[in-house]
């Protein structure tokens, strides 16, 4: 069942996606040469703790971090680790969430390490356009084919593949929630959106095919040709003012702006 939240609800969402966003921030100082990717973790979790959040990754199903840390073909998943150490010309995505009072937020990044060659620094920037993309058609009487087309279009039309084998979702009181949210389909097709809707919208992007492979931990995605990956995500309310970037710290609006998109949410309901 797909829901739809009041103003109340999505204000609470927006508490718990500012805590995402400086979980990134954090991470993102924290990832560097010679860091590991426990180190990220750690850090994130001093973020949850000092904003009085919970994290809705840890022991999810199992899952033992605060966050997920994929590097270079990683798709998605990856546990963190003190055996593994980020190096110079690395890239890593870096996937987390919080809750506050039942409400939730997911957000990913993908980030350089130290100094990329200039396939990976499209790679990471590609990926980010086409979550931009999908944010701009999320608004209300589009539908879901919109969402995704506008991601594989603008990602596949730079040379790149998307996964098809993992999607965005509905959030809200869960962290995964209906609807699922494709990064590739025809417009116009799919559920109709609706104000009151919350999507994490998350697409991967590889350099490479797009066919997965599961590790034996049960949760590490990889490339099966070993192409690198960059994942991002963000969590988006649509609103009547229009879609409301919950994750970003400004609500989307330097990003989009950028895209020449309208104005967003965030401007109206300062």
């Amino acid at each position: 069942m797909v829901t739809r939240k009041s103003k109340e609800q999505i204000a609470l969402m927006r508490r718990a996606g500012k805590v995402v966003s400086e979980m990134h921030e954090e991470c993102i100082r924290a990832s560097k040469p010679g860091a590991t990717t426990a180190d990220v973790d750690r850090v994130a979790r001093e973020v949850i703790a000092r904003r009085g959040a919970r994290s809705n990754f840890l022991g999810y199903h199992g899952f033992p971090a605060v966050v997920c840390t994929s590097p270079n073909h990683v798709i998605v998943h990856g546990i963190p680790s003190d055996d593994v150490v980020l190096a110079e010309g690395d890239i890593l995505s870096i996937d987390c969430g919080a809750i506050i009072e039942g409400w939730h937020a997911d957000a990913a990044i993908t980030v350089p390490i130290g100094e990329i060659d200039d396939p990976s620094r499209r790679l990471i920037e590609v990926t980010r356009a086409s979550l931009e993309a999908a944010i701009q058609q999320i608004v209300e009487g589009n539908r879901l084919g919109d969402v995704g087309a506008a991601v594989e279009g603008l990602a596949e039309g730079a040379g790149f593949t998307v996964v098809r084998e993992y999607v965005g979702h509905g959030i809200g009181t869960q962290m995964h929630m209906p609807p699922s949210v494709p990064n590739y389909g025809p417009p116009g097709r799919g559920r109709q959106l609706e104000t009151g809707m919350a999507l994490a919208v998350e697409p991967m992007v590889t350099a490479g095919g797009n066919e997965t492979q599961l590790l034996a931990d049960g949760w590490t995605v990889v490339t099966v040709d070993g192409s690198w990956s960059a994942h991002f995500e963000h969590t988006v309310a649509i609103t009547a003012a229009g879609p409301w970037v919950l994750t970003a710290a400004d609500g989307g609006e330097a990003r989009l702006a950028g895209h020449g998109a309208p104005t967003t949410a965030a401007t109206l309901l300062k």
